[in-house]
Formats: C-alpha cells, structure tokens, sequence
C-alpha cells in the first residue's frame, strides 16, 4: 500500500482571477508563488507547504474543461497528493500491480518544485494526481 505524505496541491478554475487572488493573497494569507504566460492560465499561490493552483478558464488549461465554473458545476480540477517515496516508479509499480491505470509519468510542477508525477481516477471519476515526496535535508 502506498503511504501519503500530504496534500501537495489543488487546482481551481475560475472565471474571476482578480477576485480569487484578492480572497486568497488578500483575506487569507497566501502570497503569489508562481505566474505562467497569460495563454497557459496558471497562477500558483503560496499556503503553507501547499500549492493552490487557478486556472482561468478562457486559457489554455482552462478549456481543458466542458463548461465554466458555476454554483451548479464543480470548479475543482484536481488534486495532488505526496506520496511517502521518493521513488515514481515505486508509485507506477504499486498501481500496474493493483490494475490502476494512471498516466505515464510526467515533469510538472508543484509545491516542492519540479518532479515526475502521474494521474488517475478515483472511482467517483475525480482526478487525482500522485507525486514521490522530495525528502527535505
């Protein structure tokens, strides 16, 4: 069984940028980590030892989606968890074993920085994305 270290990050959609960085930066403490090109649509705020991802929805990760965000439609790309490894095909291993299928690794960024990392979905259809913890020291 695999071990969690920790959320790593979540991702957000929104049609509302500005009002999004005021709530988190200005009401609840997050301060601006990362801010790709404006046609990517990444904006990654700072909380603690995690990453909250937004991504506006008329950009290019954005419209990766069927339909904006709403009150009556989720708004919660996905979400990352560290897992108790530093080994990503330790992780890839553990779940071609158990008949979970899951993407091929790839290079993305998180709270810890740059790592390989790979997505799959739960059985509600969330998608969930796993990352080896980078060991501190």
């Amino acid at each position: 069984m695999l071990k969690m270290a920790g959320l790593d990050h979540i991702v957000l959609r929104t049609t509302k940028l500005t009002q999004m960085l005021d709530f988190y930066c200005g009401h609840l403490g997050c301060t601006l980590e990362r801010k790709t090109d404006d046609s990517l649509g990444l904006t990654q705020l700072r909380a603690g030892n995690t990453l909250i991802d937004i991504v506006t929805f008329d950009s290019k990760l954005g419209k990766l989606a069927d339909n904006p965000p709403d009150l009556n439609s989720p708004n919660l790309d996905h979400f990352c968890l560290q897992v108790e490894t530093s080994s990503m095909d330790e992780i890839c291993q553990y779940l071609t074993q158990h008949y979970i299928p899951h993407t091929e690794p790839e290079n993305r960024y998180g709270a810890q920085g740059f790592g390989l990392s790979v997505y799959l979905t739960d059985p509600q259809g969330n998608t969930v994305e796993l990352k080896p913890k980078v060991d501190e020291g």
